[in-house]
């Protein structure tokens, strides 16, 4: 079934459901229509320039066709997730000898940070076969495949085996992050450096539980996003589309808050 006629059907379901609220599948029928147009964007992106990422701190790195979940044009045009970049470039200047990448998903940041950092073993985990296999794939694809290690679930008894090394944790588990960035049941992480997303949208409050879980052992930076984006040197096609397509192929996919954590152990490994 074609991308146009698989959406129609999805739209023509929408606008078609009953709900009390007047507004509810109009709102779902334009998220719907935004991620197909964003699709189409996508897929000319890559007709024209392949699949490498043109701009940010993974810039160079050639990417596949698909993520394994989300949006993916974004990742791309080198704008995802861009207030966290800083941070990012950090962490590649930094002193880590490995990233524990927990929901690697594709492997963007896994198959990045071993890319960008000769000599950094990348330890990425998924519980979704599928997202290993492109982590695989996109490993192999960069050269990176003898320092990139693709596991399953991460469970909190495992941080143990990090306590004394220079590895940093990079976190995005869609809200599972409450159950397993916890001191308590994982003492090792007082001394680890974290990176998480904390999905404040599907968990209410959990953004602050995590800042009192490590305000007393890390320094903490909060990184909001209000969604706008920088683009640079970005190819003469891109520049002359719509002011909304360009919204659109920046646009995360987003149902609302993702603030991200920045936390550096105050005592870390030596």
């Amino acid at each position: 079934m074609s991308l146009a006629k698989n959406i129609t059907q999805q739209l023509l379901a929408s606008l078609s459901q009953e709900t009390d609220d007047p507004n509810a599948s109009l709102n779902n029928s334009l998220r719907l229509l935004s991620k197909w147009r964003s699709v189409l964007i996508q897929n000319t992106l890559i007709e024209k320039e392949g699949t490498k990422v043109l701009q940010g701190p993974l810039a160079g790195m050639e990417f596949i066709e698909r993520s394994a979940e989300g949006c993916h044009i974004a990742k791309l045009l080198g704008c995802y997730e861009q207030p966290l970049q800083p941070y990012i470039q950090r962490a590649l200047s930094g002193h880590y000898t490995k990233i524990i990448n927990i929901g690697c998903a594709e492997g963007y940041y896994a198959v990045g940070f071993a890319r960008a950092v000769p000599g950094l073993i990348s330890l990425a985990f998924d519980t979704d076969t599928n997202a290993q296999t492109s982590c695989s794939q996109l490993a192999e694809k960069n050269g990176v495949s003898d320092r990139v290690t693709i596991g399953g679930l991460f469970s909190p008894d495992d941080f143990a085996k990090f306590e004394n090394e220079a590895a940093l944790v990079f976190c995005d588990i869609e809200g599972a992050e409450e159950g397993l960035l916890n001191p308590d049941l994982a003492p090792a992480l007082r001394k680890l450096d974290i990176i998480v997303e904390s999905h404040e949208c599907l968990r209410k409050g959990i953004t602050q539980k995590l800042i009192s879980r490590f305000e007393a052992t890390h320094a903490i930076e909060l990184i909001e996003d209000n969604g706008s984006r920088q683009l640079d040197n970005l190819p003469q096609w891109f520049k002359k589309l719509s002011h909304l397509d360009q919204l659109l192929a920046t646009w995360e996919w987003r149902s609302g808050p993702t603030p991200w954590l920045v936390m550096s152990a105050k005592s870390k490994v030596a």
